[in-house]
């Protein structure tokens, strides 16, 4: 009995000291977190505000309604965060050309800090945090170029290690978080500031480090090794209210400079009809889907100096371009001269570069509600495919290589086999680019969805052997060849019945236009060949689409046959028959005016 007393007893001294040593700790660090909260963080807070001044040359200081600091869990809180630039201060450093092209506003509720190690700081005078978090921040970037950072590197003119060295030999922070940005952009580089604006915007920024080498290490971007930005359904209205441009997901990582979006929309706000009805004018409608899209070799340090996007490459994979023009109104006549794409690029006040554009899968369409038949023709390109290079309006590109150069693979009407390669001089005033192209293996009734509502002709026959062009143009002209081989072309031309749905055969027209326009097959029958010049001048109110499918169909035209000469030869035929035509329904009106004057009463 007494040895399991005394071991009863034993095991009572061992917790009471137990307990003893906890209420000593606890009263130590008790005594610790309230000297903290009466001297430390007053002081904490005096020297983070100074080090914000001095770190910034006096530009920004830092405001804040309370600091919490836990020393046991190395955790600290900044409420109602406040970080602003001095305009007098900036004013000065622009007088003395140290001014930032970049200058924030940024206001947040809370700031958090986790494991801040401060055994570290007061053994080693480092200071080590592993996370800063901000939640939902409100961040203002005015920017303003200044031509005397030109070409300043992105990394700080001092080392920021000057700054903290009197109070520490290093300051690194692991990862910092900021969560639900909402971000505005102010561009004060034009005649009225550009205002853009995002939210749900996350950034991360990972091993931040001040010590004596950071500031020179090239691997780093303004001290940092790390920049990732993350966007989620993103959406915002054009301009004009016409469309919504939307994204499901946007990534950035900016040691490799790649953008990754999924689901790019340009969604219109109106359906096809309702689009110029509303406008009360005909204009193009573009819808627009791409299920990927990446850019590849971003300079990001470019971009956030400058906002200039450079990018080695670009993708676009799988998804739809359309556009559908409803011509029962009348469009606008405004000159659309030095309106082509390489002209519209060299217009756009942001400098871009994309050294190559590469499709995959896309489908292409265009539509047209005609006012005369009443029904929507449609042409198509699908599963398009191909390169565009040297996408770029800034001068010094442009010096090295003035030629963009499409090369597009694509199938016409979802079977015919059409490659197209464009060539546009960046540097021509008067928009000098050129075209060609080869399409092979296409029937001629593919043709119909298109050519039967805008053309009233009906293709009742006809094989696509190949159709090769090449053209050279400009703002006013373009000019070139055509080679057309087809065999056993045959069409119908048609009209459109009042308050009918249907079409009905012409069966003169017809006859004249198999027989005494078109040629059936070209090689003809006896091997003559017959090739087309291509020489059509461009209406100034006439968009650049509209430029190219005239040209190549006056050279279709003239390879089928149906040149100005043929064309003038059956409106004599048409009108010889109308004469034709008459004389015989007024012979018709004499016989029954002399039948009727027989069988009247009193000459029998």
């Amino acid at each position: 009995m007494q040895p399991m007393l005394k071991k009863l007893l034993q095991s009572h001294q061992i917790v009471k000291w137990l307990f003893i040593i906890a209420a000593c700790f606890l009263i130590v660090v008790g005594s610790v977190s309230l000297y903290m909260n009466i001297w430390v963080k007053p002081v904490l807070a005096r020297h983070l505000k100074e080090l914000v001044n001095k770190a910034t040359e006096n530009l920004y200081s830092i405001e804040f309604s309370s600091l919490s600091v836990n020393c046991l869990t190395g955790d600290a809180n900044l409420a109602n965060v406040k970080f602003l630039p001095d305009t007098n201060v900036l004013n000065a450093l622009i007088l003395s050309k140290k001014a930032p092209n970049n200058v924030y506003y940024i206001r947040l509720k809370k700031l958090s800090i986790r494991n801040v190690h401060p055994l570290k700081v007061f053994r080693e005078k480092k200071l080590n945090i592993d996370q800063i978090e901000i939640l939902q921040p409100e961040i203002t970037l005015v920017n303003k170029q200044h031509e005397f950072n030109e070409n300043k590197h992105p990394r700080p003119d001092r080392s920021p290690y000057d700054y903290i060295s009197k109070y520490l030999k290093e300051l690194r922070v692991d990862s910092i978080y900021f969560r639900n940005i909402s971000f505005k952009y102010i561009d004060n580089n034009h005649p009225v500031p550009v205002v853009d604006s995002l939210i749900n915007l996350n950034l991360t920024l990972k091993d931040w480090l001040i010590d004596p080498h950071s500031s020179k290490d090239t691997s780093r971007f303004y001290l940092l090794k790390e920049v990732t930005m993350q966007l989620s359904d993103y959406a915002y209205a054009t301009s004009d209210s016409l469309y919504h441009v939307k994204a499901k997901e946007l990534n950035f990582v900016g040691s490799t400079g790649t953008l990754e979006i999924e689901k790019l929309a340009l969604v219109p706000r109106y359906r096809e009809m309702e689009f110029s009805r509303t406008l009360g004018y005909s204009k193009d409608r573009f819808h627009i889907e791409f299920n990927h899209v990446n850019l590849k070799g971003i300079d990001f340090p470019l971009y956030f100096k400058k906002q200039e996007l450079y990018a080695r490459e670009m993708n676009i994979e799988d998804g739809k371009l359309e556009v559908f023009n409803n011509n029962e109104l009348p469009g606008k006549e405004i000159d659309k001269t030095g309106h082509y794409p390489h002209q519209l690029l060299q217009q756009l006040q942001t400098k871009i570069t994309i050294k190559k554009l590469a499709l995959k899968n896309i489908d292409i369409s265009y539509s047209e509600f005609d006012k005369e038949s009443k029904q929507k023709g449609k042409i198509t390109f699908e599963k398009t495919s191909g390169t565009v290079s040297n996408i770029t309006n800034a001068a010094r590109e442009i010096k090295d290589n003035p030629y963009m150069e499409a090369n597009l693979n694509t199938l016409m009407m979802g079977q015919g086999r059409l490659h197209t390669r464009f060539n546009f001089n960046l540097t021509a005033a008067d928009g000098a680019f050129s075209y060609s192209g080869v399409l092979h293996g296409l029937k001629g009734e593919a043709l119909n969805s298109i050519i039967k509502p805008l053309a009233m002709i009906h293709i009742r026959n006809g094989m696509v052997k190949k159709l090769s062009f090449n053209i050279r143009a400009n703002d006013k002209r373009a000019v070139g060849k055509m080679e057309f081989r087809y065999q056993d072309l045959s069409v119908a031309v048609l009209k459109k019945e009042a308050g009918k749905p249907w079409y009905s055969r012409q069966g003169l027209l017809s006859f004249l236009a198999n027989n005494m326009i078109i040629n059936p097959s070209n090689p003809d029958h006896n091997g003559v060949f017959t090739a087309a010049s291509i020489d059509y001048e461009r209406k100034p109110t006439r968009s650049f689409f509209n430029f190219i499918w005239k040209s190549l169909f006056q050279g279709i035209r003239y390879s089928v046959g149906v040149t100005p000469a043929k064309e003038a030869e059956l409106k004599m035929h048409i009108a010889k028959f109308e004469q034709m035509k008459k004389a015989r329904e007024k012979r018709r009106a004499e016989r029954e005016k002399r039948r009727a004057k027989r069988n009247a009463p009193g000459n029998e």
